[in-house]
């Protein structure tokens, strides 16, 4: 056989066991006449000690990194133990040897710190999945997987498989089309996501459906998309929105507890959509630290009723000229030097977030106050912003003005930005969340029409359905969907579904959809609805940064075995790539300018 142990299995009660061990070499340290190398595979690192015999034949056999070697040898204690490896203790004395394979020199150290590139790595990902790092995170992917899949089971769910080739519907992103042989002329898609089907299957009586699958969107890419992405998808029959919420707050609990062992046993916040909006700036809060967005001159409407509003006295032109102004009090930064206030301020002028400047307030410990606006407030009225902005002494102010959308998300963007120097992030340190009451439309001015928020099969709330016959009311109706949110990242959304085709008819309408195109995209829907739908509702959660947070980051790259980078391509596998004449031609298919096919 070849191997009678892994490398990271033999420990002190092992002891002159005769062995037989396979992996890479890691490391090769000569000491005069013996020789030392690590001997690693998915399990782990034993250190080998080759004597002076056999040294002689590494002399004529020389071992090189990555070499797949196999040894017998004695389990020894160490007489320079190691704690931090669990092998620590033992080496092996090797008393024969076989290289199973030689290997070319790596390209970049394969280590837990590597000196290899994003795209190097990448083009090498076999060799980079062999690092201690990349090894942990697939194993916390499959812990996650393993945590899921039993988690569903034991709540009655079955994981039923849907179609990759569908039709092409207008769900949002871009679809990824297939040309099919035998229909010249027409394509399939990869679904976005299962929706329809899983809708279909609560129609069929397949009451409580999951499935961890793959997903498919032609989008622009950045460090947590991918063109191909795995979601767990979720449906359930005759439930409400708390059904769905407590059924999936279950399932998050079991797996902080079961993967993280994390347990959180109080119920998740919740907050609704304005509230996220009004006090965080974006939908999907961080609420690991508070430092809330404070409204100074208010334009965002606030219907939530609790008066967080201000009216900053006149005479600083660039307040009173602004759309909105909005505050953040940061806690501890009245120590701030001039040159960390100007590095805030080059920090809001970049391209990325658009703002002019950054006007500050420090809130000294004695109570006295200093600001950029010394020349336009006087003390008291600088008091008062303070007071409203909940700042104590010791704080610092930093306000935005601008225009209303524009300043909302440069002040949520430097709200990260503080947390993240004050170190009030900690990856370690999970705040799920709930967003609930989501409008079920925006208007898209570049289009000039509704678009839905999260999309088209989303049922309104029941008390807003009736305003789905008046399109002015249409920006007012609030949706029957919520969002998870962990750490500021959305990982998850769903809603309650409309299940009439009545009312999935007034909800196309509202979209711009005529009668037509609504029968020829969506009638197999429509028609199933006619056919005894019942109530349901469902989430899908992204399963790749649900992964890449608990394993303490935000990008999703290195939690996915063979990953696309930026631009799309796989470039291990150099791919997409053209194909031969031959294939076109069975395809119907010319590259442009040649044919007119």
């Amino acid at each position: 056989m070849h191997r009678t142990h892994t490398c990271g299995e033999l420990r002190i009660s092992d002891v002159d066991s005769e062995v037989t061990l396979s992996g890479w070499v890691q490391t090769i340290r000569k000491f005069g006449s013996i020789t030392f190398a690590d001997l690693r595979d998915r399990y782990g690192i034993t250190q080998l000690l080759f004597n002076e015999q056999l040294n002689n034949r590494l002399d004529a056999q020389p071992l090189g990194r990555e070499f797949v070697l196999k040894i017998t040898g004695k389990v020894l204690e160490r007489s320079n133990k190691n704690n931090k490896i669990p092998t620590g203790d033992i080496e092996i004395e090797v008393a024969d040897f076989t290289i199973l394979n030689a290997a070319a020199t790596p390209p970049f150290t394969i280590e837990e710190d590597t000196d290899g590139g994003d795209e190097l790595r990448m083009r090498y990902r076999y060799l980079d999945l062999r690092r201690p790092t990349l090894r942990r995170n697939m194993e916390l992917r499959y812990k996650v997987s393993r945590s899921v899949r039993n988690y569903m089971d034991a709540q009655g769910f079955w994981d039923i498989e849907t179609p990759f080739l569908i039709r092409s519907t207008p769900e949002g992103a871009r679809d990824f089309v297939v040309p099919s042989r035998m229909n010249e002329g027409q394509f399939y898609a990869l679904p976005q996501s299962p929706q329809t089907f899983k809708q279909l299957l609560m129609i069929s009586g397949y009451d409580r459906y999951y499935q961890i699958v793959k997903c498919f969107r032609d989008e622009d890419l950045r460090a947590d998309r991918q063109p191909e992405f795995t979601q767990v998808d979720c449906e359930m029959s005759f439930v409400e929105q708390e059904d769905v919420i407590q059924t999936f707050e279950g399932l998050f609990k079991h797996v902080f507890k079961d993967v993280k062992n994390v347990e959180i046993n109080e119920a998740f916040p919740r907050m609704t959509w304005e509230d996220a909006m009004w006090h965080y700036g974006n939908d999907k809060p961080d609420i690991r630290f508070e430092m809330k967005i404070q409204n100074l001159k208010t334009t965002f409407r606030n219907t939530h009723g609790d008066n967080n509003t201000f009216n900053i006295p006149s005479g600083f032109p660039v307040f009173d000229n602004a759309g909105t102004v909005l505050a953040i009090s940061v806690p501890g930064g009245s120590e701030y030097t001039r040159k960390q206030l100007d590095e805030i301020t080059a920090w809001v002028k970049r391209p990325q977030i658009g703002m002019n400047g950054v006007v500050y307030i420090k809130c000294n410990a004695d109570g006295t106050f200093k600001s950029s606006v010394d020349k336009f407030y006087d003390a008291a009225q600088l008091s008062e912003m303070a007071a409203f902005c909940g700042a104590t002494p010791g704080d610092l102010i930093l306000i935005l003005a601008g225009e209303e959308s524009l300043t909302r998300k440069a002040i949520c963007e430097l709200r990260l930005e503080m947390g993240n120097r004050l170190g009030l992030r900690n990856p370690e340190d999970y705040k799920p969340l709930w967003v609930t009451d989501f409008p079920l439309f925006e208007y898209d001015d570049d289009n000039g029409r509704w678009v839905a928020k999260h999309h088209p099969f989303t049922a309104p709330k029941p008390e807003h359905i009736d305003w789905m016959n008046e399109p002015e009311k249409y920006g007012d109706i609030k949706a029957n969907a919520y969002d998870i949110i962990l750490n500021g990242t959305e990982i998850g959304g769903g809603s309650i579904r409309i299940h009439q085709r009545e009312l999935q008819e007034k909800m196309f309408a509202a979209l711009g959809m005529s009668k037509e195109e609504a029968q020829e995209q969506f009638g197999f829907l429509m028609g199933a609805f006619e056919y005894g739908a019942p109530p349901h509702g469902g989430i899908a959660f992204g399963f790749d940064r649900l992964c890449a947070l608990l394993g303490g980051q935000e990008g999703i790259r290195d939690f996915i075995a063979f990953p696309k980078n930026n631009a799309g391509r796989d470039v291990m596998l150099d791919a997409p790539s053209e194909i031969d004449n031959k294939q076109m031609d069975e395809l119907g298919l010319s590259r442009k300018g040649t044919s007119e096919k």
